[in-house]
């Protein structure tokens, strides 16, 4: 019956770490080997976290409130004169070594209490737990650094997908502005437009008229004098029509606007709609490590 019940905590476990991430701290009794010898230690497992950085942690750790150096040889790290007041009241031996083992590291360590004098079980329940405690809480220290990167490189992840949407947002209301404008632009021109082209017929009448008259007109200085009048009105009407032509222009231009905005908006709508779909996952995934950090924690 007990296995049977083991193997259904398997079956909800595994699903639950899937999906949450994290992996368990393991703090154990282990030997750890110095030179030929093999003495009795501690092993703690450190999931995920960066070697390099943990094997630079320790190091650290290990040479805190002592002018002693860690001396490595053989993967091997030895500390004489460690400080590790709440295990041992006085300076102590350390030998360790970390062992990196696919997506976790182990640490493996061994404290010389004074020379030959190892801390195993015969020094007593209290030490033995407050060892522990101490490589469980170095551990969660690498643990938690790991995941704040993770969660620290999925929300910059954040941040650009929602600095791209608000950039949508932007440009849908630039445009929006911009085709109003236009509309605008293009009821002003056309008004103008219609004005021009009424100017432009009085100004074709009274040319015709004039030259009407003109031809009516015996050689002389009456007729040079209309036939003036004519070629100034016929300059007025040619940059008229050049204006005209420029106020075409522009509504061309200004429709071409409102029809680009027309044809722009419904995309990027569908764009913003994609890009906060995105974003919704995206803040499940940072969800997701906070939890993972949250559990971490815990342990």
């Amino acid at each position: 019956m007990r296995k049977y019940v083991s193997i259904l905590f398997l079956l909800i476990l595994v699903p639950f770490l899937a999906v949450n991430g994290q992996k368990p701290i393991v703090v154990s009794e282990d030997s750890v080997k110095v030179g030929a010898g093999s003495y009795p230690g501690f092993a703690v497992t450190i999931p995920e976290a960066d070697y390099d950085q943990t094997l630079k942690n320790w190091v650290k750790e290990l040479e805190s409130g002592t002018k002693s150096k860690v001396v490595t040889e053989n993967g091997v790290m030895s500390i004489f004169g460690a400080n590790l007041k709440n295990i041992s009241p006085t300076p102590v031996n350390i030998f360790s070594s970390l062992e990196n083992e696919d997506t976790l590291s182990k640490l493996l360590v061994c404290i010389e209490l004074k020379k030959d004098v190892y801390l195993d079980q015969s020094g007593g329940d209290s030490q033995i737990t407050t060892t522990k405690h101490f490589l469980k809480e170095f551990a969660k220290t690498q643990y938690t650094a790991f995941i704040k990167e993770e969660i620290d490189r999925e929300e910059k992840v954040l941040q650009e997908l929602e600095k791209e949407l608000n950039s949508l947002e932007s440009n849908k209301a630039k445009a929006e502005k911009n085709a109003k404008n236009s509309m605008f632009d293009i009821q002003n021109a056309e008004e103008k437009l219609l004005l021009q082209n009424n100017e432009l017929n009085l100004l074709s009448n009274r040319i015709v008229e004039q030259n009407r008259e003109m031809m009516a007109l015996k050689a002389g200085p009456a007729k040079d004098a209309r036939a003036a009048q004519v070629k100034t009105l016929e300059k007025e009407r040619k940059k008229l029509q050049k204006d005209i032509g420029k106020t075409e222009k522009s509504i061309r231009k200004a429709k071409s606007t409102v029809d680009d905005t027309e044809k722009m908006i419904p995309k990027n709508e569908e764009d913003q709609n994609k890009m906060k779909e995105e974003i919704e996952e995206q803040k499940a995934v940072v969800k997701k490590y906070v939890d993972k950090l949250n559990t971490v924690k815990s342990y």
